[in-house]
């Protein structure tokens, strides 16, 4: 078993030796992979190391013990904090308990209370190990569990019992790629002779052939799910075009007359109405299953295309919300294809129903007036992103073609989608240079940290510290560091103060962390940078 990693921290040499070499880490399932003389140095190896385990010193130069515990605690949540002290102080006590501290002990440390600790400290970790593995085997066991589930997933998506909100995610976390575009329904009713036990039978019919279907599809262009849904074999199809219905409808007309001789079965298909996206799929079976009950008066063994039946005379146009989400979504988050995709597919739906040009106007205004108000809550401006002149209102008849509306709206998109995004990224940079000019206003105050900078900001730590880290490449205390240091070297250059009133003047109120801080930035003490620089 892997061994816990250890970091320890006391600026007494002679007890980290002391620490190191009388305890058998690896006998007690531990490492020590690094030793730190202050506060400072050992938060930069723990965030280098990532230890299991933290032992420190109290009093220690530069930053104590207890500072070190709450940084941690923030960086470092999962690690196990033990704390060193040679005062008996309640009130060092208290504040370590505050702060989760596994133990604390008084100094002088002997290895024994020391080597109790550990084991104490192993079991817990070893504990925490085995529940972590033990969520590895239920992921394992979903991962197991996933060819039900979709099958599962498929089902309530035909029956209409997951909101379209909804279907994306839910198939995303069941790894099913469900494209956009045409989508049909069709169900397979199997006869055979009769014989044997009947529910047995049946299920061992449908799966026979479900595996017939998987295997001898063979339509270019037409992906296909086959899954077993009530008493029937359910195909769910996505199609590269709405009139690719007619290959289909062969194909399946093929399969038919091949279960003959593969299978001896009879199969009558029923096909649904192609709809636009699988939220539209639940309609489709509907069509399917009432395709198959014309099978009554125009027998099995066929094909049976619920359009050629029953002409859809309830075609209407309209702008939904769900359309309203899609395509604020495309614009704001989307890429230029998923933009292009989601125009194409509204001014598709206007060419599919050929309604009165009334209502085709009807649904144009209702795309636009949604764009409109999605440029506004961004703080767009309107003629910027459809051109001088445009006041909301868009007329057929100032286009020759809907081709020539399609590419209208499609360099409306496409623009609004570059403004917003040009305005996030102007925002984050905006608020990065507010940031700079607060820290070059403010790097003398010893007090200045990512709190006080996002009270001014008016926002989160958390989402500021990855906001300026993307944005400069160095965290916020490395920047101000940055900062404190180049205005150190510059005063040592050009002025004659006194090291520590230069520190002072830096942010710094202790000179030999100034001094230390100065040497690993230059390589050199502050008085030798001095000396150099004059020569």
């Amino acid at each position: 078993m892997e061994p816990y990693r250890v970091l320890l921290a006391d600026d007494e040499e002679e007890i980290r030796v002391g620490i190191s070499r009388k305890i058998d880490w690896a006998g007690l399932g531990f490492v020590l992979v690094g030793e730190a003389e202050n506060g400072a140095e050992a938060l930069e190896l723990a965030e280098q190391l990532r230890p299991d385990v933290v032992l420190t010193d109290i009093k220690m130069p530069f930053m104590d013990g207890l500072e070190l515990c709450r940084r941690l605690k923030q960086s470092l949540p999962a690690a196990k904090l033990v704390v060193f002290s040679g005062f008996d102080d309640f009130e060092y006590a208290r504040q370590a308990i505050g702060m989760n501290v596994f133990e604390y002990i008084l100094k002088p440390i002997n290895a024994p209370e020391l080597n109790q600790v550990l084991n104490k400290l192993k079991v817990q970790l070893d504990q925490q190990r085995m529940e972590r593995r033990d969520m590895e085997t239920l992921r394992r066991r979903y991962e197991e569990s996933l060819p039900i589930l979709r099958e599962m997933f498929y089902t309530r998506l035909l029956d209409g019992r997951i909101r379209p909100d909804q279907i994306r995610d839910r198939a995303a976390r069941y790894e099913i790629q469900l494209p956009e575009g045409h989508w049909v329904a069709a169900l397979v009713q199997v006869d055979a002779p009769k014989g044997g036990e009947e529910a047995e039978r049946d299920e061992l019919l449908l799966l026979s052939v479900r595996a017939f279907i998987q295997e001898n599809f063979d339509l270019p262009g037409c992906g296909l799910r086959v899954i077993l849904y009530n008493d029937a074999v359910a195909l769910l199809a996505n199609l590269p075009e709405r009139e690719a219905i007619y290959p289909l409808l062969e194909e399946l007309e093929r399969l038919c007359v091949l279960s003959h001789s593969y299978l001896g079965m009879t199969l009558t298909v029923g096909i649904g109405l192609p709809c636009d996206g699988p939220a539209g799929l639940h309609d489709s079976v509907e069509g399917a299953g009432s395709a198959l009950d014309y099978r009554v008066l125009m027998g099995g063994d066929r094909v049976i295309y619920i359009g050629d039946l029953e002409p859809d005379r309830s075609a209407r146009l309209s702008f939904e919300e769900e359309d309203q989400r899609d395509l604020a979504t495309a614009v704001k988050l989307g890429s230029r294809e998923q933009v292009e995709q989601v125009v194409r597919s509204l001014t598709g739906r206007v060419r599919e129903t050929r309604l009165a040009l009334p209502q085709c106007h009807l649904f144009f205004q209702e795309v636009v007036t949604s764009l409109v108000k999605l440029a506004r809550a961004g703080g767009a401006e309107l003629e910027e992103v459809f051109g001088p002149g445009f006041t909301g209102v868009v007329t057929l008849t100032d286009f020759s073609s809907l081709e020539e509306l399609e590419g209208w709206l499609t360099e409306g998109c496409l623009k609004l989608r570059e403004v917003l995004g040009r305005q996030r990224t102007d925002s984050a940079w905006k608020t990065v240079e507010k940031a700079k000019d607060f820290i070059n206003e403010n790097y003398r105050n010893s007090e200045l940290s990512v709190e006080s900078l996002c009270s001014h900001l008016h926002l989160s730590p958390t989402y500021f510290s990855t906001l300026f880290k993307r944005e400069t490449g160095m965290s916020f205390t490395a920047y101000v560091t940055e900062v404190r240091m180049d205005q150190a070297a510059r005063l040592l250059r050009d002025t004659g103060e006194k090291t520590y009133l230069i520190a002072e003047q830096t942010g710094y109120t202790d000179p030999n962390y100034f001094s230390y801080v100065f040497k690993r930035r230059f390589g050199v003490t502050p008085s030798k940078f001095r000396a150099g620089q004059s020569r």
